[in-house]
């Protein structure tokens, strides 16, 4: 596995990223099949495209408020 997939992950957790944008971005970049339909949500659609597109900085949206 890269160090670009480990840090990624490892800085939105520490930034408190919405963890359905986490998964999606996850299974998105290790070229992983989406979720069944009825388990999408926004954040994790978003995360995907990100993930399969190779984007590391597109969560700043996702970042929970506290």
């Amino acid at each position: 596995m890269n160090q670009t997939y480990y840090q990624t992950i490892d800085t939105m957790e520490k930034k408190g990223v919405d963890v359905e944008y986490i998964n999606g971005w996850a299974c998105g970049y290790l070229h992983n099949p989406k979720r069944e339909e009825q388990r999408l949500t926004d954040a994790y659609n978003a995360g995907f495209d990100d993930g399969s597109a190779g984007k590391t900085d597109g969560y700043a949206s996702w970042v929970k408020k506290k």
